[in-house]
This record gives structure tokens, sequence and C-alpha cells, in this order.
């Protein structure tokens, strides 16, 4: 097939970025299309946005962090300005601004529509990160009908929002963040949680991140976990804002945070809530005892003192009464995301989950046709900052030997 480039890669996030940084190095004759700007992604967070994972994590190939404060959380801005530098560095050949509406095979190779021309490539990276599409429930649509509703990447700041009280559905990671800074706003909110993972935000007067690594917390693969769901659970629950600390549904509480059980929908002029708070309260800190526990286990094996572990709070945790519509300024939905690749059109590339099929990278199905910083890709870190440009590095290798 006569083609315009030999490697296209779609998304110019870390993922793409880091691969493109490969594919250069090699030689390798590509281009990057990117919908937006390089770093939007990041840019567009919240006002207050920073890293949950040190800024020492940030290892990206020829791109690592090299700043004054290893140990601390970058902002949104700095994030995605550390991605155009990096960008720049190497000179990477991104074209920003343009988005991919359609992907097909065609003959030995591929084609993508964009809205100013068709291009065709011999072979496609697509590096459409983690975050691709915001959950909305049904449940969304019904309160939308009754309140106005504010999805989590749509929230900017406490005064962005309307007055009146703020139910939060989704006590994930951004829900429990977002939570908090409204409490801490004078706003009266109500979280509806749900299950997910707490830990504590330093052991020891250490990073908890640096312990996970320690404990090989990052190189778990899929195969480890029982169930491929996992690539959907909640991300553990701490905060890198105002230098770092636990955000779990008992620190919430003491801020002043309302908790209520996974909401189901609406009754008359009432927002419906299940009888569940506890037992996500409990899931919670089962996973923050057994990350304790595990700390304990490395430093006996490898003969190291003990570090003096946070105190486990045992207070019984009331489940508030659930809001009444009226009462209700707003609605933020926290529900997650989901893969979104129904824009590849071609048969068979995503599991019944809507996640590639694909073995280090390259797809199962599609000769050609590469993955990169999609969740659990090769390994938990797959996705992240710290762990897309081994990832990058794999499919660059394969690329270039082809």
């Amino acid at each position: 097939m006569r083609a315009d480039v030999d490697v296209l890669v779609i998304g110019a996030g870390q993922a793409g970025l880091a691969v493109s940084h490969g594919l250069a190095r090699s030689g390798v004759d590509h281009v990057v299309l990117e919908r937006d700007r390089v770093g939007s992604a990041w840019a567009s967070r919240w006002d207050s946005f920073r890293l949950v994972t040190p800024n020492h994590t940030i290892r990206l190939p020829g791109g690592e962090y090299h700043g004054a404060d290893p140990d601390g959380y970058l902002d949104r801005d700095e994030i995605a300005e550390h991605l155009r530098s990096y960008a720049d560095s190497f000179a990477a050949p991104v074209v920003e601004n343009t988005e991919v509406g359609s992907l097909r095979a065609e003959g030995e190779g591929f084609v993508a529509e964009t809205p100013a021309r068709r291009i065709r490539a011999h072979r496609v990276v697509v590096c459409t990160g983690a975050y691709q599409r915001e959950h909305r429930p049904a449940l969304v649509e019904e309160f939308e009908r009754r309140a106005p509703v504010v999805g989590a990447t749509e929230y900017r700041a406490p005064g962005s929002l309307p007055d009146g009280t703020v139910l939060v559905i989704g006590g994930g990671q951004s829900g429990c963040q977002i939570a908090e800074e409204l409490a801490h706003a004078g706003r009266e909110v109500v979280l509806a949680a749900g299950r997910a993972p707490a830990m504590p935000r330093r052991v020891g007067g250490r990073d908890i991140v640096d312990w996970l690594m320690d404990l090989g917390f990052f190189e778990h693969t899929l195969t480890d976990m029982p169930s491929p769901a996992v690539r959907l659970v909640s991300n553990p629950l701490v905060s890198g804002a105002n230098g770092g600390h636990d955000v779990n549904l008992r620190a919430l509480a003491a801020d002043g945070v309302q908790l209520i059980g996974h909401v189901t929908g609406i009754d008359g002029d009432r927002v419906v809530a299940a009888d569940d708070l506890a037992e996500s309260v409990a899931f919670g800190d089962t996973a923050f005892g057994d990350i304790c526990a595990a700390i304990v286990r490395l430093c006996e094996s490898r003969g190291l003192p003990v570090p003096e572990l946070p105190e486990s709070v045992t207070t019984e945790l009331v489940a508030a009464s659930s809001p009444r519509l009226d009462d209700l300024g707003v609605v933020v939905n926290a529900s997650g995301f989901r893969p979104a690749y129904e824009w590849i059109a071609i048969p068979g590339v995503v599991d019944d989950m809507g996640f590639p099929v694909q073995d280090d990278g390259a797809s199962s199905r599609v000769p050609g046709l590469f993955f990169v910083g999609m969740p659990w890709m090769r390994t938990r870190k797959s996705p992240l900052l710290l762990g897309v440009g081994d990832d990058a590095e794999i499919v660059v290798g394969g690329l270039a030997a082809q």
C-alpha cells in the first residue's frame, strides 16, 4: 500500500510522546496526531488538581523529572508543561488540533479519517489514554431532569458551581478529592460513596507510593488479579493537594462531608441511596490495613526497622439522611470512566468490556495495530507516568524490528 507515513501515532499524551521518542531515536518515520494540544488532558482537570504520585515517578524515556521537588506533586499546568517541554526536546512530529474520526484497515495498512484529510499508514499505535469517556449511569439522566449535573471532567472550582447542597455521585479518587475541596470551601456536601481502596499517604515519613514500588504493587499483571473487571476499579484514595494527605471516607467525614450509600435513583422529592455505606467503609479499611501489614512483612523480610503505622480509626460512621431534590444546587457525577474505541472501525479489536485485545501492546486480531497507555496493558503501572515508558519501549522495539 502506498502510505503517507510508516507509523501513525494517535494521541500526544504521555503514551503517544513516549512512543514518538522511541520511534525518533530508532529512525522510524512517523507522525503524531493530537485532537487538542499536547498535555491537554492534564490541563483540563479541575483548578487545584495535582498528581497523586510523587514527581520522581515521572519516568518517561528522555523525559524524566529532574526538578527540585522530587517528593512533591506537580499541579495540572506543570504536568502539561512538562509534557510540552518533553515533546519539544526531541522535536516530536505532533500535529495538534487534529482528531481522528475513524480508523479502518485497507490493503496491508490503515486509513485514518481526519476533518482535514485522509491519512494512510502502514502501522498505527493508538495512544488515546486510560480515561477516555466519562461514565454516566442511567440514573444520572434521571437527575438531569431535576437538577443541574456537572461531570468530574467539567468541574473546575467550588465557586463555579450553583448554590445549594452538592451531591457527589461516586466515591473514587476524583469524587473524594472534589468532595473534600467543596467541604473546605464551606459547601454542604453529600457524597454517595462506593467501594474504593483506602491507603495512608505516608508511612514512617515515606510516601506510600515508594512503599508500593518496593512491594512490587505496580508490577502486578492482569493475570494476577481475580477478574479482568479490576480495570474498572477505583484507584486508591489519596491526594497530592496541600502537600499530600489521606482522603478516604473516614477523613472526609471528619471534614464534614455527609456520607450515604451508593445512589439507586429518585423517589418523589428525595434521593434514594442503598444501605451499603458500612460495606464501602469496611472495604476501604481492609485495603488500608492490608497495605500496612504488607509494609511490616517487607521490613521484617529485609531486616529493617518497622515504621510506626498510622492508627486504625474504628469510630462508626453513620449514614446521613438522603438529601431532598429541592435542596440540591448541583449533582457532580464522578462515576469513573470507560474505554472508547468504537471509532476504530475494525471488527474484533476490543473485548466484551471494550478494552483492546492485545499482547504486549500488539493487537491480537489486527497485524500492524498497536496500543500503549491503556489500563493493565502489561502491568498495573501501564497507564501511569511511572510505567508507560516501559510499555512504549517494548512496542517501539517491535516496530523498529519490523
